[in-house]
């Protein structure tokens, strides 16, 4: 089976689209995301409808919780806040209701899906060090985790000690446990503009990190179009 991960879409409807498109090339079985469907980006209405025509498994991400009311956004940095506020006006009950009822965690043909880390997911605490890492692995009810939440594409292996890589092909160990960073389909944050996702074949035992080129111009323009904040769109064009 091959399944497609992705997440931290961020209302990036031009870059989610491209991904979609890379996707159907993988002639995958089925597509999984790790939240964060809203946020900083201007076409949010576009990627919540999108999300529920293509794909089968959706966890929440803080930005999802925060539209939505069920999050206090007091800690977001400034432009992000904005971007919470100025998404729960275009979206409508229904649409904030839907990601008001989005699991905080799921799993799908023994894979976690959690948007920050099985450790206190609804704290959205960040997988970034080993030990991070090794909170995480204490709480997995599944060998292999897919997350996001840093836009940053990494995997963490549990292979004591805890060890981490940033490669674009990984072997699916048979007995370690593994985490495994899908980057950001919208808002990339590891100096690389493309829109990231991950694939999983469970055939092969591997895990594939897949960069999309994708129109960043076009959704820069659609950022400051809509009035959102010059930052959001900048941090499009140079990828962090």
């Amino acid at each position: 089976m091959r399944y497609a991960v992705l997440g931290d879409i961020h209302g990036n409807i031009h870059a989610l689209e491209a991904v979609l498109e890379a996707i159907k090339k993988d002639a995958v079985d089925s597509i999984l995301c790790i939240g964060d469907l809203v946020g900083y980006g201007a076409n949010p209405k576009e990627c919540i409808q999108s999300v529920r025509e293509h794909v089968r498994c959706v966890v929440a991400g803080n930005h999802d919780f925060a539209v939505a009311g069920k999050l206090d956004a007091s800690c977001f940095n400034p432009e992000a806040r904005i971007a919470v506020n100025w998404t729960r006006e275009r979206l409508s009950e229904e649409e904030k209701t839907y990601l008001a009822e989005l699991s905080l965690t799921d799993a799908f043909d023994g894979v976690s899906l959690v948007h920050s880390t099985p450790y206190h997911p609804e704290d959205f605490f960040y997988v970034q060090t080993l030990l991070d890492a090794a909170l995480a692995f204490s709480s997995m009810e599944t060998k292999l985790a897919f997350v996001g939440h840093s836009h940053v594409p990494v995997v963490f292996v549990n292979s004591k000690p805890v060890d981490f890589f940033l490669r674009a092909e990984f072997d699916v160990p048979d007995s370690a446990e593994m985490i495994v960073n899908v980057g950001s389909v919208g808002q990339p944050r590891d100096l690389d503009p493309r829109a990231c996702y991950a694939m999983l074949d469970t055939d092969q035992r591997m895990v594939f990190m897949r960069r999309v080129e994708y129109d960043v111009r076009a959704a820069a323009e659609a950022i400051l179009a809509g009035g959102l904040p010059v930052g959001n769109a900048n941090r499009l064009v140079i990828g962090c």
